[in-house]
Order: C-alpha cells, then sequence, then structure tokens
C-alpha cells in the first residue's frame, strides 16, 4: 500500500490557511492511521526556522510535533510516521525518493530528515 504523503511546503498566509492546513493533515493522518498506512509529511526547511511567517511556522512546526507523537502511538504496529524538510530547490525525484525511504516499514519513525541546506550553521529549534 502507499503512504499518505502530506505537502505542506507551501507557504500558508493567514491562520485561517494555517487551520485549514492542519485540519487537513489531521484528517489525512487519521484515515492512514486507521488503514495502518506509514506517513510522511513534506514541509518547507525555512517554516521550521520560522522564516516564511507565522502561520507557516505554525503549520509545519505543528506537523513535526504530530509526527513525533503519532509515531509513538503507532510504533506497535510498526507504521512509520516521519517529515521530510525541503528547500526552494530541491528536487521532486529526491523528495520522492526520501517519501518511499521514511516509509519503509523497517525504517525510522518519528524523524525529521532535512534535504535542503539552509539550516547548516543556525541555531535549530
Amino acid at each position: 500500500m502507499e503512504p499518505v504523503v502530506y505537502d505542506a511546503s507551501q507557504p500558508v498566509d493567514d491562520w485561517d490557511g494555517a487551520r485549514s492546513a492542519l485540519m487537513a493533515a489531521f484528517a489525512a493522518s487519521q484515515k492512514a492511521a486507521r488503514n495502518d498506512l506509514p506517513i510522511v509529511y513534506v514541509v518547507h526547511g525555512d517554516d521550521l526556522l520560522g522564516r516564511r511567517g507565522a502561520p507557516s511556522a505554525m503549520v509545519a512546526t505543528g506537523l513535526l510535533s504530530a509526527a513525533r507523537t503519532a509515531a509513538i502511538e503507532l510504533a506497535r504496529a510498526g507504521t512509520p510516521v516521519n517529515v521530510v524538510a525541503v528547500g526552494d530547490d530541491t528536487a521532486a525525484a529526491t523528495i520522492e525518493r526520501w517519501t518511499r525511504i521514511l516509509a519503509e516499514r523497517d525504517g525510522p519513525t518519528g524523524e525529521l530528515v532535512r534535504l535542503d541546506a539552509g539550516h547548516l550553521g543556525k541555531a535549530l529549534p
């Protein structure tokens, strides 16, 4: 079965957009959990650092927290839940490859994999 991949890498302009994105992620995650499907959230690395505004940061950091919580809840079933942080120049093929890797049942769970270098040399949250 295919993993549930929720892409939240686009900027969110306002609080209503953040709420809508998080509600959609919750619905997708709930469906995945009920069907024992791996979950991979795709966020923008700059949003994890708050560089693209508060609403985008709220979504990205909320999904990181959700992934770690869901990973604990789904660990017994062996269902991985992970996050991929991308940059503006991250190739689609790279995102797809890492999404597949992070959805493997014998791989990590509750982890963040950064596919951009924008965080290097920064104080990370």
